[in-house]
């Protein structure tokens, strides 16, 4: 899988970079000056979308205690910047947010399995998403073949995401725990296979809880149509203003298409390429829309490192207390 990142982040590097050659990195860097400060309120306006995702989470407990909104907020978004900037494929992060639950006094077992259900509900919102902006084509443009492959793509990923989620109820851990068993000795994965029956029945647990799960999943798909802001703003902050039904499509189809790209941390070059095809719908034109891609990155220039600053410090800490103990 690390190899396969690797191979996503170089994949994205090079599509972003022949955009740029493509469309003239000179004048997309003039054009994001002339817009000046005023984008940085595009950071402002996404900020919220943290908070009912987070809550989203948080419902992912089971009959356990869920974290406080403050630790999980913060976990969401240390894990999010893990996501974006490591090449982890987008799992790594989950990991890095179940860790710290555990180091705030939540149970391993409830940390991972919550989080691993919560990776079903974020698909399955994502795929929520992507239909209201299918939706929103079809009111848009008279062209629905875009409409068709993306329905089609959708019932695709949906089987898929229905067909992981199904092999999370039976038993998915304790499968791979006696798979790699057979290949392996390892003491790690030795505590691994002991616990993965009960990260099985932690699973099971939070999906026999259908209405909290659901409550999640929309909050999740509403965490995503608060972004919808963001793109309607940055529009008309680059003089290209757009209405409500123009955002909701462009927002939903482009950050769907970026998401599925998972193998390319943050969807570099995805992400723009995505803008550009979809924005053509509204006659936006290609420097423009590449421009508007990297307009709405600035809040992953702002927050993600800060959230690697502080995961590290931590980390930092929790080395002090452990040698600390141990000098005790």
């Amino acid at each position: 899988m690390n190899s396969l990142t690797k191979i996503g982040s170089l994949i994205g590097l090079v599509l972003l970079l022949g955009l740029f050659l493509w469309k003239g990195t000179i004048d997309s860097i003039y054009l994001l000056i002339d817009s000046g400060w005023s984008l940085l309120l595009l950071p402002v306006i996404w900020f919220p979308s943290l908070l009912p995702a987070t809550e989203g989470w948080r419902r992912l407990f089971g009959n356990h205690p869920p974290p406080g909104f403050y630790n999980a907020f913060i976990a969401t978004w240390i894990g999010r910047a893990v996501n974006n900037l490591l090449p982890v494929a987008s799992i790594g992060g989950e990991m890095i947010k179940a860790r710290l639950l555990h180091q705030w006094g939540i149970s391993g077992l409830d940390a991972i399995a919550s989080v691993m259900v919560d990776k079903i509900s974020q698909a399955l919102a994502l795929i929520l998403w992507g239909m209201v902006g299918v939706g929103t084509l079809l009111m848009i443009s008279t062209d629905t073949r875009l409409a068709y492959y993306a329905t089609g793509g959708f019932a695709v990923l949906t089987v898929c995401v229905l067909t992981f989620a199904i092999l999370q109820t039976k038993g998915f851990f304790g499968f791979m725990a006696n798979l790699g068993g057979k290949f392996t000795s390892n003491q790690a994965w030795k505590e691994f296979s002991n616990n993965a029956g009960d990260i099985d029945a932690r699973i099971r647990e939070i999906y026999r809880s259908k209405g909290k799960l659901f409550s999640a999943i929309l909050l999740r798909t509403f965490s995503l149509a608060i972004q919808t802001g963001e793109v309607w703003l940055a529009c008309y902050l680059l003089n290209f203003p757009i209405g409500l039904v123009e955002a909701i499509m462009l927002k939903s189809l482009t950050s769907t298409l970026t998401e599925i790209a998972f193998i390319i941390p943050n969807g570099y070059g995805i992400q723009e390429g995505a803008f550009i095809l979809v924005g053509a719908i509204l006659g936006i034109p290609a420097d423009i829309a590449l421009v508007l891609s990297l307009a709405i990155r600035i809040k992953d220039f702002i927050f993600d490192p800060a959230g690697l600053i502080v995961l590290h410090q931590i980390e930092v800490k929790n080395l002090q207390k452990k040698n600390q103990l141990d000098s005790d």
